[in-house]
């Protein structure tokens, strides 16, 4: 494929970076094939039409050469003897000879795949303590440069496959492989990096509706092509005009499941303002391809795994029969293979489509969709809907290590993660490498981190608390609060200064694109809980979020006896704190160097900080990204770690006092998704396999 010089193949899972790269050879020209197989070859590519170059024409030559080889090998494809003038008795001794020589043919092959799957065996149980990784998926033709990434730390635990994508001209890493491959679409036909994050970003509400969709918001940093200086968009759901501080009153459960823990949805308003400022292509052409395909598909593995969720962490009791019509059309809980349709959200999205966003924020859809709300217990109404509108400004900016990072402001986390990159800075990280005092040193900046974030809130309701937004991600309060890190143990919650209780947030997906000139967008969008609010518009067949869920609620102190915090109370038009982060790392000459951020509700800051911290511990993309992770946030008092951290980093934790808890890596409590530019002068993808994704490029 274009812009590919190698692809690797199946690597061993405990290599050391970049040592466990083997990269195949070029496959033969065509001037080099079989020249018996030219004929068939012609014809072949006569039926495939006029298909795209890089699409299925490549794929059937590809398989006619393979099968036309082995049919050479094994003595077909070429002319049979002729027995003109033999005996009957001759005749018969020439086609036993014909027949044995078949039988051995394909005896040696038996025997030669027989000691290869053997030798494979042998192969996984010496070299691979954590099993096998299988190969990347093959299409036609096979995906862009995408190979296995080997994680870290071999624990003998399993892991899901990891792969990592090697491209040129562009690279998109979602959370769905089948969006990752729909972004790069996007971007071979001419579209840019904000091109591909529409249709990638609506192509994951689709398909993955439990992370998100259009019923739900989020943010975005966007790098403009050719170094420009970055922007963020903030499309965040806010309260609905009839909110107050009271709203939810006692029932924790009314802010997370029906129509009164709905806010406005944004994430059409910002994708259509960021299409505007940097698309390329028609709106039309990046919307169609998703609706299109919200009409049928089948369940992929991740969808399979969550949409039990369903009755396990929502309203058993309470779930309405448009989700059993999606989700169980055949009687049961749908599973990995089977058959889904959305069509009512394949009509909405043809309508976008065609009017754009306001398709959805005016007329029958949001009349639909308004109706469906209040009917399960919502405020909401058509002005909520009318009025929303995305706030876009000037990334706030830091740095690490001589790079710049930018990243998106209050009520987002991006304050909090340039703190704990100031507080990592100041160690000697790439020197020392990765002990078990740097992890606690690691710990500790993040404990301060989230003393920190008790303090953010949307600055549109306190715009005299900006000056303190600004200084918590200044390098002189990062650096105070660097001198109380304690090399020898770990604290309660109040050594570390948090003044009020945030509640967590929950759910999220996040992709990173890279174009051909150098745009970047890094956006984070999300429902909130699984399947958000468990609100689905039958008719428009829109999943709803659950995002006031993310407020405090006054007077209702936490467990732990901290009061929730005045900066992030309900209140009309006003948006609730969020943990997520997407960022955008340039070099110290302005060259770009990384997209990232992450899902997983109050452990994505945390998440994305330590997949940057991969450079200080010499790690390429693909192995920041599967390292397992550590996070503490205060409340409750422990140190959560993934199953695969090495032991003797985990037990230099213990013997410093941190309260651990150990849970599977593969359940996917916080994924990141990254694009980063090697020294070389590949774009290189990473897609954690915490939640089964795959990148794509070209």
């Amino acid at each position: 494929m274009a812009g590919i010089e190698e692809v690797v193949h199946k690597q061993s899972q405990h290599a050391k970076p970049h040592s466990h790269v083997k990269w195949a050879t070029q496959p033969a020209s065509d001037n080099e094939r079989t020249p018996l197989l030219d004929d068939d070859i012609e014809r072949a590519n006569e039926q495939q039409g006029d298909r795209d170059d890089d699409g299925d024409a490549n794929g059937s030559v590809s398989r006619l050469h393979r099968k036309s080889k082995i049919g050479l090998l094994l003595g077909g494809g070429v002319r049979r003897p002729s027995y003109t003038g033999i005996s009957d008795a001759d005749r018969a001794a020439i086609k036993r000879r014909r027949w044995w020589k078949y039988a051995a043919a394909w005896a040696l092959l038996a025997l030669t795949v027989v000691g290869v799957i053997i030798g494979a065996m042998e192969l996984d149980k010496d070299d691979h303590p954590t099993g096998p990784y299988p190969e990347p998926p093959r299409r036609s033709p096979a995906p862009s440069g995408t190979f296995s990434v080997p994680h870290v730390e071999p624990t003998g635990k399993p892991r899901n496959p990891a792969y990592m994508v090697k491209a040129t001209h562009g690279a998109v890493a979602t959370e769905n492989e089948l969006c990752s491959e729909m972004g790069v679409d996007i971007l071979k036909a001419g579209g840019s990096a904000v091109d591909a994050v529409v249709s990638s970003a609506l192509c994951v509400g689709t398909l993955n509706s439990f992370s998100s969709g259009i019923g739900g918001g989020g943010f975005m940093t966007i790098r403009p092509p050719s170094g420009g200086k970055p922007i963020s968009i903030d499309f965040r759901e806010v309260a609905p005009a009839g909110s107050n501080e009271t709203m939810f009153g006692k029932d924790p459960m009314t802010s997370l499941f029906g129509g009164l823990a709905v806010g406005v949805p944004g994430e059409l308003r910002g994708l259509e303002l960021a299409h505007r400022l940097y698309g390329r292509l028609p709106w039309k052409d990046v919307v169609e391809p998703v609706a299109k395909l919200a009409a049928g598909w089948r369940v992929q593995k991740e969808l399979a795994r969550r949409i039990p969720w369903l009755e396990e962490f929502g309203r058993r009791d309470q779930i309405a029969p448009e989700w059993y019509d999606i989700f169980a059309s055949q009687g049961a809980w749908l599973k990995e293979g089977d058959w889904i349709e959305r069509k009512n959200y394949s009509r909405t999205l043809h309508t976008i489509a065609e009017h754009g966003a306001d398709a959805f924020y005016t007329g029958e859809i949001a009349e639909s969709i308004i109706a469906k709300i209040r009917a399960t217990g919502g405020i909401m109404t058509m002005e909520d809907f009318a009025a929303y509108k995305p706030n876009m400004y000037d990334s706030i900016v830091g740095t690490y290590r001589g790079n710049t990072v930018y990243t998106t402001a209050a009520p987002t986390s991006g304050p909090v993660l340039l703190h704990v990159l100031n507080m990592c800075e100041k160690f000697d990280f790439p020197g020392e490498g990765l002990t078990g005092l740097n992890i606690h040193r690691v710990v500790e900046a993040l404990k301060f981190g989230f003393a920190a974030r008790t303090e953010i809130g949307d600055l549109a309701f306190f715009p005299n608390h900006t000056a303190r937004i600004t200084e918590i991600s200044s390098k002189e309060f990062s650096a105070n609060k660097w001198a109380m890190i304690d090399e020898e143990q770990t604290h309660d919650a109040d050594y570390y200064g948090p003044i009020f209780d945030i509640p967590a947030d929950h759910g999220t997906t996040h992709m990173s694109i890279v174009d051909e000139d150098g745009m970047a967008v890094a956006l984070t969008t999300t429902v909130n809980l699984i399947f958000g609010s468990q609100v689905m518009d039958p008719v428009t067949g829109v999943i709803l979020n659950d995002e006031l869920d993310d407020f405090s609620r006054p007077g209702i102190p936490n467990y732990f006896g901290f009061p929730p915090s005045p900066y992030n109370y309900p209140a009309p038009g006003k948006r609730p704190v969020s943990s997520t982060t997407p960022t955008i790392i340039e070099r110290p000459d302005g060259s770009f160097l990384m997209a990232l951020g992450g899902s997983g509700g109050s452990r994505i800051f945390g998440g994305v900080a330590q997949v940057i911290l991969g450079m200080d511990w010499g790690w390429d993309i693909g192995q920041s990204v599967e390292h397992p992770r550590v996070h503490d946030q205060l409340y409750p008092a422990e140190l959560s770690i993934e199953s695969t951290f090495p032991d003797s980093l985990v037990d230099t934790l213990e013997i410093k006092g941190h309260n651990i808890s150990m849970f599977d890596i593969n359940d996917g409590r916080c994924e990141i998704q990254a694009v980063k530019a090697g020294d070389d002068g590949f774009l290189y993808a990473a897609s954690d396999s915490r939640k089964n994704g795959i990148p794509a490029g070209y």
